[in-house]
């Protein structure tokens, strides 16, 4: 099968033909139908984060089953899945408490080796392991994950947008709705329009929040945003964000979202907080960087820093939630994607997303 190779920081993205051996116990094969082209590729391939290399990219993503290995019970041949790229053991102290985006063995096997949950990769080229990115390598046109990783989706949804659902929808609302609890009537600040920016403003739609202000460099990106949610539109090129916000909210706001996940914008957020108020980080950074507060000011003010990990979502409920609430017209996908492109042109896809050019790309093998 033909799939996208990184090997080293800065080398070009190729294309080239794989050997994908079969699913083993707790696997499942899956014809991919989309996949997303998202800011953590452009982490790896830059050298910002490292991943077991030479590897086959590819986090976010949607496709059929067509094969299941020894074990599997809950899908079968023909299903539609949503890739996850927190597949889980359940059977560590975090899932069993129903944490599962906390995984002992995701973090242990998965992210460290570049193999499945049992440390070992399915990908081969000309006879050399070939490794997986974060339990997916969803930029191919098959994949091996584990069955966990595949969440079954309506048949009747579409099969390409569903793909956002995986990353983009699920960290971004699930900030939102379950990192942060936000709250009906409080007021919201998120940096950064874009994917996961604009989820996460949803998802404080969703939980009713009366103020959403949308923060980014683009005037068209903050404009868009208000077509997700936000109430307000502040467009801070030649702006400090803080003044800008505390110019709408001089007593400060209850969440402030970092969805860019710069040093500048996580010490923005917290600036930006009031009275018992929560930073919330969801974009990441580049391994190494260092961002500073003012523990007394924060410790005055009552008020929290928070990470989030793909949203603190349970992948099994969250995924196919957001999928019916895409189908029900209250989550927002097609909006997102601003170019469906052949799997041949992952690398120019990659040059686009770092230029700004484009929002959200699917890559369709």
């Amino acid at each position: 099968m033909r799939a996208a190779l990184y090997t080293e920081p800065g080398k070009q993205i190729e294309i080239a033909d794989f050997t994908l051996a079969p699913p083993k116990e707790g696997e499942v094969r899956v014809r991919i139908a989309a996949a997303g082209v998202c800011h953590s590729e452009l982490h790896l391939t830059r050298g910002e984060w490292y991943a077991p290399a030479p590897l086959v990219p590819g986090h976010e993503g949607s496709g059929v089953v067509v094969e299941t290995g020894p074990g599997v019970t809950d899908l079968v041949e023909g299903d539609h899945v949503v890739l996850s790229w927190n597949p889980y053991c359940g059977q560590c102290r975090e899932c069993a408490a129903g944490r599962e985006t906390r995984c002992h063995k995701v973090a242990q096997v998965i992210n460290t080796t570049g193999g499945l949950l049992d440390g070992t990769s399915r990908l081969s080229l000309d006879g050399e392991r070939i490794n997986h990115y974060i339990g997916v390598s969803s930029w191919a046109q098959e994949a091996v994950v584990p069955a966990t990783g595949a969440i079954k989706i309506l048949k009747d949804a579409p099969l390409q947008t569903a793909a956002l659902v995986g990353c983009a929808a699920a960290t971004g609302v699930g900030a939102a709705i379950h990192t942060a609890k936000v709250t009906p009537g409080s007021t919201v600040v998120v940096i950064g329009c874009g994917g996961i920016g604009l989820n996460v403003i949803q998802g404080a739609r969703m939980n009713r929040a009366e103020r959403i202000v949308a923060v980014d460099l683009s005037p068209e990106r903050v404009e868009l945003a208000r077509s997700f949610g936000a109430t307000d539109a502040l467009d801070v090129s030649g702006r400090d964000s803080v003044e800008a916000v505390r110019e709408l909210f001089p007593d400060g706001v209850d969440y402030a979202f970092d969805a860019i996940g710069h040093t500048a914008t996580t010490e923005a957020a917290v600036k930006m907080l009031g009275m018992g108020g929560a930073a919330v980080i969801v974009g990441l950074p580049a391994v190494g960087a260092k961002a500073r507060f003012e523990p007394l000011a924060l410790g005055e003010l009552d008020a929290r820093i928070l990470g989030s990990n793909y949203g603190s979502i349970r992948p099994q409920i969250d995924i196919p939630m957001l999928v019916d609430k895409y189908m029900e017209g209250e989550l927002l996908l097609d909006e997102l994607v601003t170019a469906r492109r052949p799997l041949d042109e992952a690398a120019q896809a990659l040059a686009d997303l770092a230029s700004g050019a484009q929002l959200r790309q699917l890559l369709i093998p």
